[in-house]
């Protein structure tokens, strides 16, 4: 089935610009390696900015520029993964940062709210984590002090009238209170980033929260 959920504009238009931080970035080009509609729209994103470029007067070029062009050009996003079976749960490139699929994963668990493993990067804004939601059960109600990017891996959750399967990717900010629950059949492993602690409305939560690092 195909994402139903998108990426937001300003979140594309700043991936195609290379001028998002690596925590977002790492979000996107994980919905990107699973929503054809949005690669196209990258495509399309790229191309205007290549137009633009062509029709700005030359400027003088930086020494390293074409070095910086070979590590964008190696760290493109590929289309699912066509190296690997289709049953693979995680995609490139998220798979380099775990170093395998989900049955390389070390889980954490982080109580009745399920598991969940940290992924490093050094972004130093960003906090980004992989998240197993045990089938039926909800992400204690919370809010944001920031931003957060949810992007679904395999099995699925609601969150009000909406559901979030694989590939499709949530976009929640600080006006956005909410208690996402997974599908009842399966757990759902999903890739978030925030910018900032969440607010969550149980005291006991809160109080363990700097323990959980969430």
């Amino acid at each position: 089935m195909m994402p139903r959920h998108h990426v937001d504009d300003d979140l594309l238009l700043s991936y195609a610009a290379g001028s998002l931080a690596e925590g977002w970035s790492l979000a996107v080009s994980t919905h990107l390696a699973l929503c054809p509609e949005c690669r196209a729209r990258l495509a399309a994103a790229e191309a205007a900015g290549g137009a633009l470029l062509e029709a700005m007067a030359p400027m003088p070029v930086a020494a390293d520029a074409w070095a910086s062009v070979r590590d964008r050009l190696g760290s493109s996003v590929p289309a699912e993964d066509r190296r690997r079976p289709a049953q693979a749960v995680i995609p490139s490139p998220l798979r380099d940062y775990i170093g395998g699929d989900v049955e390389t994963i070390r889980w954490k668990a982080i109580g009745t709210a399920g598991a969940q493993l940290r992924i490093k990067t050094s972004d130093g804004t960003t906090q980004v984590r992989l998240l197993k939601i045990p089938a039926g059960q909800p992400v204690p109600e919370h809010g944001h002090r920031g931003r957060e990017l949810t992007v679904v891996l395999s099995g699925a959750f609601s969150d009000g009238a909406a559901v979030f399967a694989r590939g499709d990717i949530e976009d929640a900010d600080e006006e956005v209170q909410h208690t996402p629950t997974a599908t009842p059949g399966a757990d759902c492993i999903c890739l978030a980033v925030t910018d900032a602690p969440l607010r969550f409305r149980s005291w006991l939560v809160r109080a363990v929260q700097p323990l959980l690092g969430i």
